[in-house]
């Protein structure tokens, strides 16, 4: 089912939870605004958002080392209280995204913080290569954003599918543990070293 763009920013609106969320629930709910509302409460992002403003000044920084010691991950993950922070959902959650980084090297931790150069680039790529389909400038247009939020699924930490379970994004793992613990929690950074690899 194709879902316009304006009707995902309506219902994110509506309810401050993250686009892919939104635009899986419009999906799951045949294109109905209110239904997808439902469907979000029914996962438990809705409270999730409204939690996304609180303040974050505890958390963890983890480390994953991969079997044979060629690739490690620093990541820090922020929560609202030293007690969430300790918890073994918590302590799970941050070495899952650890883990993950390991694995599907991401580039950016959310849409947000892929910057303006990278992102005309990428758009300027989509571009050529949607021009020499010949298809009308309308398609073209639809092509390209397809392929830029292509690139957003497979670079932003966020949005690339959980190595673990991929019918999920990490997203949504987050959300799913800031509806269990009940805090906001914040992927803040990571950084990912391969052996041999020029920073």
């Amino acid at each position: 089912m194709d879902i316009s763009a304006a009707v995902v920013k309506d219902l994110r609106e509506k309810t401050g939870v993250g686009m892919m969320e939104c635009k899986s629930a419009l999906v799951e709910a045949g294109g109905d605004v209110a239904e997808a509302e439902k469907v979000l409460r029914k996962r438990g992002v809705t409270a999730a958002a409204k939690k996304a403003g609180r303040a974050t000044g505890e958390g963890a920084v983890a480390s994953y080392i991969h079997t044979g010691g060629k690739i490690g991950v620093l990541v820090e993950v922020n929560c609202e209280t030293d007690f969430a922070a300790r918890s073994d959902d918590f302590q799970a959650l941050v070495h899952n995204i650890a883990m993950h980084v390991a694995a599907a090297s991401p580039r950016f931790v959310r849409r947000e913080d892929v910057d303006g150069k990278t992102l005309a680039d990428e758009r300027e790529i989509a571009q050529d290569q949607a021009a020499k389909t010949g298809k009308p400038p309308q398609v073209i247009e639809k092509i390209v954003e397809g392929k830029i939020e292509k690139f957003y699924a497979e670079n932003c930490l966020l949005e690339q599918p959980f190595v673990k379970d991929p019918d999920k994004t990490v997203g949504q793992l987050v959300t799913g543990a800031v509806s269990r613990i009940g805090e906001n929690i914040q992927v803040r950074r990571f950084a990912r070293f391969l052996l041999g690899e020029n920073v």
